[in-house]
């Protein structure tokens, strides 16, 4: 067996793209072209964006731009998603899915045969330089929320409390830090706390100290907000997949402590790039 048999993550992201090919069995032509949670992209785009950034590490070569670029694009990250999913909208959707499972399949079998050594390199990431297994960790995150972000336009609910949600639910509590002391920017020693409920439920505590905020590995009792919210508001806000407005007149957000500062941190907890 492949010495990279052993990479957790390859399990993560075999679950999270297979389960992302069966939310898109049998959608109809007018599915596949329904509005999603991401500015100007359907669901075919949605699948279209996940392909392309796999066919690149594959190698593959980027398509050319769209030209004029589409307004919702703000950096070039953005411009080398849209080329992908440019190149592929005039393609039928179920097209595009066989597609996906074709180079998902490829990029598993690529990644099981990965010698230890090659999860340790640097390189290129979205979060900066880092080593590949890092860069495969962010690659799951964001193919869980894409998955979710079609589950929710075609109304097929699923891949939940699964290993791809619990690695989400893991990045976006490691940019609470981000959140809170570059976003809200508290007083030095202001202490915040995430009371995330659900199956997957964790405790994140955020404490700012010296212009910047980091994890406490012992919340404190009384902070000086405890903010309590699902799991699925925990990822969609951060992700900025909802609106902070709306979900906090919902009710289903509840603060113990300084209300003010929580709904700042609400509405500041979008990090996406």
């Amino acid at each position: 067996m492949p010495e990279g048999h052993g990479e957790p993550i390859i399990a993560v992201l075999e679950e999270t793209w297979s389960a992302t090919a069966e939310a898109c069995q049998g959608l109809s032509p007018e599915a596949w072209e329904l509005a999603t949670d991401c500015p100007g992209w359907t669901v075919r785009d949605q699948l279209s964006h996940l392909v392309g950034t796999e066919l690149g590490l594959l190698g593959s070569e980027t398509p050319p731009p769209p030209d004029p670029m589409p307004g919702y694009v703000r950096n070039p990250l953005g411009q080398l998603n849209e080329a992908w999913i440019e190149a592929r909208r005039g393609v039928p959707g179920d097209d595009v899915l066989a597609e996906f499972v074709a180079v998902t399949s490829r990029r598993i079998e690529e990644l099981k045969g990965f010698a230890p050594e090659r999860w340790e390199v640097l390189g290129w990431s979205p979060g900066g330089e880092a080593p590949y297994r890092e860069f495969m960790n962010i690659r799951a995150f964001d193919s869980w929320v894409h998955g979710q972000d079609i589950r929710h336009a075609v109304g097929r609910p699923g891949d939940r409390f699964t290993k791809g949600e619990e690695n989400t639910i893991t990045r976006v509590a490691m940019a609470m830090p981000y959140v809170v002391g570059r976003k809200v920017a508290p007083p030095d020693q202001t202490t915040v706390v995430f009371e995330v409920d659900g199956p997957l439920s964790r405790r994140v505590a955020v404490r700012m100290g010296d212009k910047r905020a980091e994890v406490l590995d012992d919340p404190p009792g009384t902070p000086d907000v405890r903010i309590s919210l699902s799991c699925e508001h925990f990822v969609r806000l951060g992700c900025g997949r909802e609106a902070p407005d709306q979900v906090l007149s919902s009710g289903e957000i509840a603060f113990d402590g300084d209300e003010e500062l929580g709904t700042r941190v609400i509405q500041a907890m979008d990090f996406m790039i």
